[in-house]
């Protein structure tokens, strides 16, 4: 469960992330305000805050959809509204991303560059798609390396074998090939 900050973790936080998630994951709640009073420091940085974020949120989202936020009051509510309206899975995006990654071959005049950066860019987009849930006893590392060592297969299983055969037998000797970072750096060198 959240718990609700004071003005001086509120600065602590503030030094260390702006605030910026913690306005999306209401850590940050805005300071109660007392009528005839002048707004405190508090309220005024809060403000300050939550418009700024709001501004971030309407540059990055597609502009028609500015109307349905454009009158939100604050950041945490702008989220809410986003998350319920676009977060929802979409399986046949996630089958056919997964089917391009089964198919996807380096063609014959493509540079290891940009079969790399199209598998990178499905790889992505998929994991837009995945939730992992948390973990509190370490299996979730397994996992995340499960997840690398994948990537490192699937990239090297669509490497061009008359060029990068000899390079893919190399690597796969290997005991620990789960940096797909370090695959792709070796293939990159070799080409």
């Amino acid at each position: 469960m959240a718990k609700i900050m004071s003005y001086g973790q509120m600065q602590s936080e503030w030094s260390r992330r702006k605030n910026k998630l913690g306005f999306v994951e209401r850590l940050v709640k805005k300071p109660a305000v007392t009528e005839g009073e002048e707004e405190s420091p508090e309220v005024v940085m809060w403000r300050q805050c939550n418009v700024m974020i709001k501004a971030w949120l309407r540059n990055v989202i597609e502009p028609r959809l500015h109307p349905s936020i454009i009158f939100s009051g604050t950041v945490v509510e702008i989220w809410k509204e986003l998350k319920e309206c676009y977060s929802t899975g979409n399986p046949p995006r996630v089958h056919q991303l997964k089917n391009e990654l089964n198919e996807r071959k380096q063609g014959k005049d493509q540079s290891i560059i940009e079969y790399y950066t199209r598998l990178k860019a499905i790889r992505d987009e998929l994991i837009n798609y995945s939730h992992v849930p948390q973990c509190t006893y370490g299996a979730a590392t397994t996992l995340i390396n499960e997840r690398e060592e994948e990537k490192v297969h699937q990239f090297l299983m669509g490497l061009d074998t008359s060029l990068y055969g000899h390079i893919r037998t190399n690597l796969l000797i290997e005991d620990d090939i789960t940096s797909l970072s370090r695959a792709y750096a070796l293939v990159l060198r070799e080409e």
